[in-house]
C-alpha cells in the first residue's frame, strides 16, 4: 500500500536554451547569400499540475530532483533548434508551493488542471539571420541560449474537504468515516492510529460531500506538540468542523466538556477557523456509561450554542441524523461561499522596473541589476568581438552609461553585471577598446 506524503521538497532545474547559429548561405554562383543561422530552441519548463487521480506527494518525495530537457541549437538554412520537452509533475488538489525565501506561498493550486511553472526554461539564442539589420547586414555572431532556472521549493498538501472530524486521539473519527462512507481507514484501539488524513465521500439525500478524518488533536497542538501542526494544516480548507467527543474514555482527567474546551482552544490559537460552523457528536453511546454521560452533558453543550447529536460509530446509531446535519451545514456554507470557484493560483508578485535596470553602489563596484542586462550578458559570446560590441550597443540604448554617470561612477571604477566585471571608461559604450574581465579572465573587447 502506498504511503501518504503531504510535504516534499522539490529540486527543479529547467532546460537551457539552445545556442543560435552563425551561418552564411552559400550555393553555386552565390557564395555569400547572406546570414541564414537559425535560432536555438527554448529549454523545457518544470511544471506542477493538479491531477484528480493523484492523492499524495509520495512520487515527489521519491524523485525530488527533476531536470527538464534543454533546447537544441539552431542550424544553417534558417533551421531553428527544437524546444526542450517540459516536465509536468502531477500533484493533488490543495497543493501549496512555498519558496524558502518567501514567507507567503508562491502558488496555491485549486482546481483540476491548474498549473504552475516551478522552473522556467531558458530562451533560445537568436541566430545571425534574426540579428541582421541595416547596420549589421551579415553578423558574424549569434546569441547564446539562456540558462534555465534552478529552484528548490517545498510542496505542501492541505486537504480539500467539506467536513473535518476534529477530536482527541482514539475518539472514533476513523470509525465514523468508515461507517459514513466507503472509505476504509486503519482503525485500532490505541491513540494516534491515524497518522495521515483519510477522506470519505458521504451522500445525504441530494447532497454529496467529503469528510476528512485527520490525525488526533491534543493540547499544545497549535505550538507543534504531537501531530498538531500536521492536523491543523489539513483543517484549514474544510467548510464545517465536527467535534467528535469520546463519551466512553477511561482517562480520569478527561470528559466531553473539557475535551471540547481544549479543542476550541487549539483551533483558536492556530487561527483562521473562527468562522467555520461547528457540530458536536457525542460518540460511543453504545457503551452504557457513555450514553449516560451524553444525556447529561448534551443539554449543557446545547445551552452553550453548539448543535449536539449523539451516536455510535460501532452500531451506526444516530449516524443518519449526523450525515443530514453535516449536509445541511455544508449546503449553507456553499450557498454563502460558492465552492464552484474557477481554478486559481496565487501568483508571485513581480517588481515593476520601468527602466529595465538599476545601479547599486557597493564598496568595491557599481553593480548593474536588472533582468535585461543579466540576460544580455548570459547571451553574449565573449570570445567574439562582434558579439561583445553588440552587447555594448544594447547597454548604450538602455541608458546604462548615463545611469552610471548619475550614480557618481568615475573612469576606472569597477562595474559588475551578473558574472562580468570591467573597469569602466565612459567611452566604452560609444565604441572604444576596453578591457573586460569575466570570471577572473581578462578579455580585450572592441565595442561597436
Amino acid at each position: 500500500m502506498a504511503s501518504f506524503v503531504d510535504r516534499a521538497v522539490l529540486h527543479a532545474v529547467a532546460g537551457d536554451g539552445g545556442n543560435g547559429c552563425a551561418s552564411v548561405h552559400r550555393e553555386k554562383f552565390k557564395p555569400l547569400g547572406g546570414p541564414d543561422g537559425g535560432n536555438g530552441g527554448r529549454g523545457g519548463d518544470v511544471v506542477v499540475m493538479v491531477d484528480p487521480s493523484t492523492t499524495t506527494l509520495l512520487d515527489v518525495q521519491r524523485h525530488p530532483h527533476r531536470r527538464a530537457a534543454s533546447g537544441k541549437p539552431g542550424q544553417g538554412s534558417h533551421r531553428n533548434g527544437a524546444e526542450g520537452a517540459d516536465i509536468v509533475i502531477p500533484v493533488p488538489e490543495g497543493t501549496v508551493v512555498r519558496h524558502p525565501a518567501r514567507a507567503e506561498p508562491v502558488a496555491d493550486l485549486i482546481g483540476d488542471g491548474t498549473r504552475w511553472v516551478i522552473a522556467r526554461g531558458g530562451r533560445g539564442g537568436l541566430g545571425n539571420a534574426a540579428l541582421a539589420s541595416p547596420r549589421r547586414k551579415a553578423p558574424g555572431f549569434a546569441l547564446l541560449g539562456e540558462p534555465g532556472d534552478s529552484v528548490e521549493v517545498t510542496l505542501e498538501l492541505k486537504t480539500v474537504a467539506d467536513v473535518a472530524l476534529v477530536g482527541f486521539p482514539n475518539a472514533g473519527k476513523s470509525s465514523l468515516v468508515s461507517a459514513l462512507s466507503a472509505a476504509r481507514p486503519k482503525i485500532a484501539d490505541y491513540p494516534f492510529t491515524t497518522l495521515v488524513p483519510n477522506l470519505g465521500v458521504v451522500t445525504a439525500g441530494e447532497t454529496v460531500f467529503t469528510v476528512a478524518d485527520v490525525p488526533g488533536l491534543i493540547p499544545g497542538a497549535s505550538a507543534g506538540k504531537g501531530l498538531g501542526l500536521e492536523f491543523l494544516r489539513h483543517v484549514e480548507r474544510c467548510s464545517v468542523l465536527v467535534h467528535v467527543l469520546d463519551c466512553a474514555t477511561e482517562e480520569p482527567d478527561r470528559d466531553p466538556i473539557s475535551d471540547l474546551r481544549a479543542l476550541e482552544a487549539e483551533l483558536s490559537a492556530y487561527g483562521g477557523l473562527a468562522d467555520r460552523p461547528r457540530l458536536v457528536l457525542l460518540n460511543k453511546v453504545d457503551v452504557p456509561a457513555g450514553r449516560e454521560l451524553a444525556e447529561m452533558v448534551g443539554p449543557m453543550l446545547r445551552d452553550a450554542g453548539f448543535p449536539v447529536l449523539a451516536g455510535s460509530a460501532a452500531t451506526h446509531e444516530g449516524l443518519r441524523a449526523l450525515s443530514f446535519s453535516m449536509a445541511g451545514a455544508v449546503n449553507a456554507d456553499r450557498a454563502a461561499r460558492p465552492r464552484a470557484e474557477p481554478p486559481r493560483v496565487i501568483l508571485r508578485p513581480k517588481a515593476v522596473d520601468d527602466a529595465g535596470f538599476t545601479v547599486q553602489r557597493t564598496e568595491d563596484a557599481f553593480v548593474i541589476l536588472g533582468d535585461k542586462p543579466r540576460r544580455w550578458v548570459q547571451q553574449t559570446d565573449f570570445g567574439n568581438d562582434e558579439a561583445v560590441g553588440y552587447l555594448a550597443d544594447r547597454l548604450a540604448r538602455l541608458g546604462v552609461e548615463q545611469a552610471l554617470v548619475a550614480a557618481g561612477a568615475q573612469p576606472g571604477d569597477t562595474i559588475a553585471i551578473d558574472e562580468v566585471t570591467f573597469d569602466w571608461e565612459p567611452a566604452l559604450l560609444a565604441g572604444v577598446e576596453h578591457v573586460l574581465g569575466r570570471r577572473g579572465q581578462d578579455l580585450r573587447i572592441d565595442g561597436r
